[in-house]
């Protein structure tokens, strides 16, 4: 027998309570007793988001929620800065280009921040620009966006809207929709909600239903429109996914009961953690000083040392799954995953596996050294 350990930043570890919630016999999504659930998920998920504006909740990935945000806000032949510094900004790019939309590309490498000085410059030089599209917290390099401050610059075009994946963001690090300006912000179930995956919300801002108003993009299911018209009667316009939204509750009132401030403050914790953790084995963390993200600890591999080996090990002998590198970064990075449902000692186990995996692949390093510096994380020294 091997216990199993999930440390990959999607999908993230589920709570027995929220696990024991979906068991439950199914119910009939056009009852009371669903439309109550329903309706204190949508307040659960505008507490989460820090928002009093509309909350849409879908059953889709995450991608289908980023996909909803370019067909219900433009025209084809908009134009749209996308700001893009790892996998899923280029998702969005993608996703412009496939529904017409212009894309006025801010491409870093994904070691990189992106700067909001260089959205400000765009703006100005692009007049009638009707998007400004980022992500938070990239999955794929760690990387954290400052999207309060690209917020306080488009908060200054009336006809521009502020769409912010923060898939891998919500839940982990703050995310303040409301107070920032932030016109359309998206998270997954599988992520800080720690739920499976198959659910995907989005805010709506008052600005952002402008766009919807004028946006002639082809759009069906995800049409916002027909969500908020559901919304307000408590359902939703398709069959839901009923057994995840029961769950959501559970999972929402265990983020409720913890406090969000503790939840992102713990999530920090983690972070560090497991940040000082790698470094006290003398490896070298992906994402810049100034941009790290508390969901996801990318790490370069050690010069000589197979990358690909690192996590098929870690699996396989020692049971904990953390996730590769993705794109030109495959086997040149691992990354540990502690977002939603963590706690110091996830964080100290996979450093132990970590160790055991380096030691067997010939790497060398001063054993417990990673344990040791966690732990001081940990006791506050």
């Amino acid at each position: 027998m091997q216990k199993k350990y999930l440390m990959t930043p999607g999908p993230t570890p589920v709570p027995a309570e929220v696990l024991l919630t979906q068991a439950a016999p199914i119910i009939h999504h056009r009852t009371p007793e669903f439309s109550a659930a329903f309706k204190a998920c949508i307040e659960g998920l505008k507490y989460v988001f820090q928002t009093e504006g509309d909350v849409l909740l879908f059953a889709s990935s995450g991608t289908g929620v980023m996909e909803a945000a370019i067909a219900n806000s433009f025209c084809a032949g908009d134009m749209a800065i996308v700001c893009r510094n790892g996998k899923f900004g280029d998702r969005m790019k993608g996703l412009c280009e496939a529904y017409g939309v212009g894309v006025l590309d801010l491409k870093y490498e994904w070691t990189s921040v992106v700067d909001p000085a260089d959205v400000a410059r765009t703006l100005k030089d692009n007049p009638g620009v009707r998007g400004v599209i980022v992500t938070q917290s990239e999955t794929s390099s760690g990387v954290l966006n400052d999207v309060e401050a690209i917020g306080a610059i488009v908060a200054g075009y009336p006809d521009c809207v502020l769409i912010v994946d923060s898939i891998t963001g919500i839940g982990a690090v703050p995310c303040k929709t409301d107070e920032w300006g932030l016109d359309v912000v998206m998270t997954g179930s599988q992520k800080g909600l720690m739920l499976p995956p198959g659910l995907a919300a989005t805010t709506v801002s008052a600005k952002a239903w402008r766009a919807y108003e004028r946006s002639t993009l082809p759009k069906y299911y995800f049409d916002w429109m027909k969500y908020k018209k559901n919304v307000e009667k408590d359902t939703t316009p398709f069959t839901p996914a009923v057994s995840l939204v029961l769950g959501l509750n559970v999972s929402l009132g265990m983020i409720r009961d913890e406090g969000l401030d503790n939840v992102i403050a713990r999530h920090s914790r983690l972070a560090e953690a497991t940040r000082r953790g790698c470094e006290a084995l003398g490896m070298k963390l992906f994402a810049p000083p100034e941009g790290r993200g508390s969901a996801v600890t990318p790490v370069w591999v050690p010069d000589g040392i197979d990358g690909k080996q690192i996590v098929k090990i870690m699996k396989n002998k020692y049971g904990v799954t953390i996730a590769g590198g993705q794109d030109a970064y495959e086997g040149r990075i691992f990354r540990v995953g502690h977002l939603g449902y963590f706690g110091e000692f996830d964080i100290i186990t996979t450093l132990a596996a970590l160790e055991m995996t380096l030691a067997e692949l010939g790497y060398a390093f001063e054993r417990g050294a990673g344990i040791v510096a966690a732990e001081s994380v940990f006791m506050g020294e």
